[in-house]
């Protein structure tokens, strides 16, 4: 069971970010270009960036909405709960769903920063990436700092700048960095190719661990006529395919402090993927140069962490996954979230769970592995 004391930490939840994040932090010869809210026809509101207008997606924002409801059609800010975008009423809402404490992803950045990306001028975008995480740290994790871990995301298309982004911002108190769970997908080199190295070092130097949250390598590649929903059901391919990759890369052998959380990709399809990775290992490790000695399992347990909002089937095999590997999420405000009975329904799923498994899962683990002490 939930023992009552637990202060239940949420590893994966979204901040929408107000119209004022860029306007107020970008260089004075940015702010025409940067990312500031317009008025559209029809009374919508959508971002502008450069020259392109980027609505915001409905699903995006739904907490405390009947899913009758939902829709991908672009949400007014006064559409929204006020706890989306605003931190006290974000602590409100979270006192009401029984999580104390959450880390926040980016939104209109996308999910590790993936919009800025695709910026025709690099220079403003690495700007706007200081500025969210100026936002992040100064602003949003400032309001209340035992309530929020302080997450960052990276200029992706400049090593030496991303790590410069590391250090600045571990020394103004960051504790993860988002990162995209398949680079290779968004045009960038993969986890395999060494060119992430200085990143991976000076997160491990930093003891910042890799949040790889699904969708921000792309998203799975469905019929082009399937509906939507196939795609939101096979999300979780991602995070597994991320896994397996970082398994059998040398990520994890050349920098053996390192840590990587798989946001919202479920727990459930752990099992089978460890026992086939490590199959494939013992059949193939010797003449494809994998290391002989390491197992891929193993490998997981000293350096990956499953996240999971509702995933019974993944629970009731936690023992072939490591209760010390797994951290609860509540995705806040996003479609997926229980809001506002995100904890009842937790403590719910982990009512056949013992208590001391249970305290793990629910706050110890992330406490341990984004160095959060109580």
């Amino acid at each position: 069971m939930l023992p009552d004391d637990v202060r239940l930490i949420s590893v994966d939840d979204h901040v929408i970010e107000h119209e004022r994040v860029w306007v107020d932090r970008l260089p004075a010869r940015f702010r025409e270009v940067g990312p500031r809210v317009v008025e559209l026809d029809g009374g919508v509101q959508a971002w502008s960036f450069e020259d392109q207008v980027i609505p915001s997606i409905g699903l995006n924002a739904v907490a405390g909405k009947d899913p009758k409801d939902f829709g991908l059609d672009p949400l007014r800010f006064d559409e929204m709960r006020p706890g989306c975008y605003d931190v006290a009423e974000r602590v409100k809402d979270m006192d009401l769903d029984g999580v104390h404490v959450q880390l926040n992803f980016p939104s209109f950045p996308g999910f590790a920063g993936s919009t800025f990306l695709g910026a025709t001028d690099k220079d403003l975008a690495t700007a706007c990436v200081v500025a969210w995480n100026d936002f992040m740290l100064d602003e949003w994790c400032a309001h209340t700092p035992d309530r929020f871990i302080p997450m960052v995301m990276v200029p992706l298309w400049d090593v030496d700048a991303a790590v410069a982004e590391v250090q600045r911002t571990a020394a103004k108190g960051a504790r993860a960095i988002t990162f995209s769970e398949a680079p290779h997908r968004v045009g960038l080199p993969s986890f395999h190719s060494g060119h992430w190295d200085p990143l991976l070092a000076a997160a491990q130097d930093a003891e910042m661990p890799l949040c790889l949250h699904f969708g921000s390598g792309g998203v799975p590649d469905v019929a082009p006529d399937a509906d939507f929903a196939v795609t939101i059901a096979l999300f979780a391919t991602n995070s597994h395919f991320a896994c397996v990759d970082l398994l059998l890369s040398d990520v994890f052998h050349t920098f053996p402090r390192l840590r990587v959380a798989l946001q919202e990709g479920g727990i459930g399809w752990m099992p089978y993927a460890l026992e086939r990775v490590d199959y494939v290992w013992e059949r193939h490790r010797w003449y494809l140069g994998i290391d002989p000695d390491a197992r891929p399992s193993d490998l997981f347990r000293e350096h990956v962490y499953g996240c999971f909002i509702s995933d019974t089937a993944g629970l009731e095999a936690r023992h072939r996954i490591g209760v010390d590997n797994i951290m609860f999420e509540s995705d806040y405000p996003h479609s997926d979230c229980n809001f506002p009975v995100a904890r009842t329904r937790f403590a719910e799923e982990l009512k056949d769970v013992p208590d001391d498994e249970a305290r793990r899962i629910a706050e110890d683990n992330a406490r341990r592995l984004f160095r959060f002490p109580r």
